[in-house]
């Protein structure tokens, strides 16, 4: 059986997790702040606050940002439910608009979607391949958007416009124009869950890189406490001789990332680069080189001129099938032993979004995406022989 997308565990791994245990400090500490520290530097930002997921990372944000019942958040309509579900959580409405060829949010419809209630713009990097982000930081300060912004908390009045909030699980390592993910607009939220490159079993972070006045610094520290139950003083402070005590300035949440997560981040991310991105490249080349032979298949783009993806997910699509076709190559697939997904259901068509009022037919090209599309396994232990298996399981498939 050949796997989806298996972690990334190895001795270098085991041990550093065995470190954090044998410590005895085990929840949110030095190795978080370590992995923190290291992230900041890897983007080129001043400042990452690490988490328990991308989804905690992402309400978090709207939250601080003040979003709210009555207000609008414009997103894919082709993305993982997480996306949508925390703006519900906030109270708000997702607005879906259509996407692309390449899976990422049109910058037009973005346009088209905007109103007086718009507060943030989610777009994301779908298979790790980043969004058109000149065009989206450009949308959100002309004037005649800048003019519909309708600001009610104090965060609002500062920036003075849309907020735009990345929605990176899938792009850490990803590049646009040169600047690493991360660093490519206000607010970016990574996630570090067990199928993603770049793994701590759980986790996620935010990567801060706020325009002024915002102070990213001061920023990180009250989002800290807001990740903390709004709690002065983290585990680790607290355990200093005689300096038990402690406050609590607001309702804040609990969603800290532990140094147990943190430790696998540690070992992942120096080599992230030169092993993990280097390999699943690889991959995707082999892949790219097999299907682009072959009329019936559409590749995915993942390199241009001013975009490296991160080699996320390899999303192929199959020329001239319908939906229930590409299930049954799928099910065949699978009868080879060769384990197959696909990247996502779109969001109109989930029942808790459909029964609120969405609509598939409102959405062709995220529909057109989905149906076709098949993602094929990538991971660092995928040997050369199982990616010929792969394609060749693939190409039999199809042609039957």
């Amino acid at each position: 059986m050949i796997p989806f997308s298996p972690p990334r565990i190895d001795d270098l791994v085991i041990a550093e997790v065995v470190d954090a245990l044998r410590s005895g400090w085990i929840t949110t500490g030095p190795k978080v702040a370590k992995f923190e520290k290291m992230l900041a530097d890897y983007c080129n930002i001043s400042n990452v606050l690490c988490l328990n997921s991308n989804s905690a990372g992402m309400e978090l944000m709207l939250r601080w940002f003040g979003v709210q019942a009555g207000d609008e958040v414009i997103l894919p309509a082709y993305t993982y439910t997480a996306t949508a579900n925390v703006i519900v959580h906030c109270g708000a409405k997702p607005v879906m608009v259509d996407v692309n060829d390449d899976f990422n949010i049109n910058v037009e419809n973005i346009r088209k979607a905007i109103t007086s209630r718009t507060k943030v713009i989610m777009p994301v990097d779908i298979a790790g391949f980043p969004c058109d982000y000149d065009e989206i930081n450009s949308l959100v300060k002309e004037e005649a958007v800048r003019k519909m912004f309708s600001p009610n908390t104090q965060e609002q009045r500062a920036l003075g416009r849309i907020l735009v909030l990345s929605d990176a699980a899938h792009s850490i390592g990803a590049k646009y124009k040169g600047k690493r993910t991360g660093a490519l607009t206000d607010i970016t939220v990574f996630s570090f869950h067990a199928v993603k490159n770049l793994t701590t079993a759980e986790g996620g972070a935010v990567c801060l890189n706020l325009p002024e006045p915002f102070n990213c610094q001061e920023l990180y520290k009250q989002l800290r406490t807001k990740s903390l139950h709004g709690q002065s003083k983290d585990a680790l402070a607290k355990s200093q001789i005689g300096n038990w005590r402690y406050d609590v300035t607001e309702a804040g949440f609990k969603c800290n990332m532990t140094d147990i997560l943190a430790a696998i981040g540690l070992v992942e991310l120096p080599r992230y680069d030169s092993e993990m991105l280097a390999r699943r490249k690889q991959i995707f080349d082999a892949y790219s080189a097999a299907f682009s032979q072959n009329s019936q298949f559409q590749v995915p783009v993942y390199e241009t001129i001013i975009k490296t993806s991160s080699y996320h997910v390899y999303p192929l699509r199959i020329k001239g099938i319908s939906e229930a076709q590409r299930d049954e190559i799928m099910k065949r697939i699978f009868e080879q032993e060769v384990c197959v997904n696909v990247h996502f259901i779109p969001l109109p068509m989930l029942s808790f979004y459909k029964n609120s009022g969405y609509c598939i037919d409102n959405y062709p090209v995220t529909y057109d995406n989905y149906s076709r599309e098949i993602s094929l396994p990538v991971y660092f232990d995928l040997t050369d022989e199982q990616v010929d298996t792969v394609i060749q399981t693939v190409i039999q498939a199809v042609t039957k």
